[in-house]
């Protein structure tokens, strides 16, 4: 899991991921349940998109569920992993193949709108720059287009995070973007009508192991800035599974608490802009004549 501030390691997280692709199926319920409820969302929403692009799609089983949806859509299944989206290929079949693209969300390699529908489940809390990451967004998105999504709020894995900063003090869990600033971020970046909500789930576990081991499984196990140099010894590990202790419940279990956050707002026709580290604003010239052409 990754905070929304600057150095995400991207290349660790590719390497979680390519290593959890196996075991993700089998771990990620929490995701799945998400991701069903995301897809849900969309019976809400009359659309009808010719192309459509399932950012962060990993195995692959929100890329299924859209194309059973939309079955005259091309939807597409983009991942910073190769590994996971060798498995979400396998959904495929020789007369429908899954279209796979080995990507990152904040730079999308896709053209400028050329997507009806970005679906996101689970992913953008991997994202490091949100201003960025909505740019993008809405770069590839077609004017009226809908990006849908789910991420994690600050809430989530508290439990975890509150029991390693007494142990030690150093990070050992992400932080994650407050609800309020993901829906100035979709402003900031000129979308439409953007919507905010969120809910929580408790996840229960017999021990801190299980649940770190649960962590691993699913590629979640990233952590960057102000990690503790070296390896994180006994001493330290076992301070914080003491620190969790007083979490435990009545019926003897652990909680690990996860702030789940969706989103979902509109693409607009006004042009995409992009800010350099000093600031400076870049606008693509071929961007403002089509928008001039439209127009006239």
């Amino acid at each position: 899991m990754s905070e929304n501030t600057a150095g995400t390691d991207k290349a660790a997280i590719r390497r979680a991921f390519d290593s959890a692709a196996e075991t993700y199926d089998q771990a990620a319920v929490l995701q799945h349940e998400i991701g069903r409820r995301l897809q849900e969302r969309l019976d809400f929403i009359r659309l009808t998109p010719q192309r459509v692009l399932d950012v962060g799609a990993g195995t692959g089983g929100s890329t299924a569920a859209l194309r059973q949806r939309y079955r005259r859509a091309r939807v597409m299944a983009l991942d910073l992993s190769s590994n996971m989206l060798r498995r979400a290929r396998q959904r495929g079949s020789w007369l429908h193949p899954v279209p796979v693209i080995c990507g990152d969300a904040e730079s999308l390699p896709l053209a400028d709108r050329s997507v009806d529908l970005l679906f996101s489940n689970a992913t953008f809390q991997w994202c490091a720059d949100l201003d960025r990451l909505f740019g993008e967004c809405q770069r590839v998105l077609r004017p009226g287009g809908l990006l849908m999504f789910s991420t994690f709020g600050p809430d989530t894995l508290r439990q975890l995070r509150e029991s390693w900063s007494d142990a030690d003090g150093y990070r050992h869990v992400n932080r994650f973007a407050d609800m309020h600033d993901i829906g100035d971020a979709l402003v900031s970046a000129r979308f439409a009508d953007p919507v905010m909500d969120m809910e929580y789930f408790n996840l229960t576990y017999d021990s801190v192991g299980a649940l770190m081991r649960d962590l691993k499984a699913i590629g979640a196990q990233t952590v960057t800035g102000g990690r503790a140099p070296g390896l994180t010894g006994r001493g330290r590990l076992q301070r914080m599974h003491d620190a969790y202790e007083r979490y435990r419940d009545v019926d003897g279990r652990l909680p690990a608490t996860w702030e789940i956050v969706y989103g979902h707002a509109w693409a607009t026709d006004q042009l995409p802009q992009r800010k350099d580290d000093a600031g400076n604003v870049t606008v693509s010239f071929d961007a403002i004549r089509r928008t001039l052409k439209g127009r006239s």
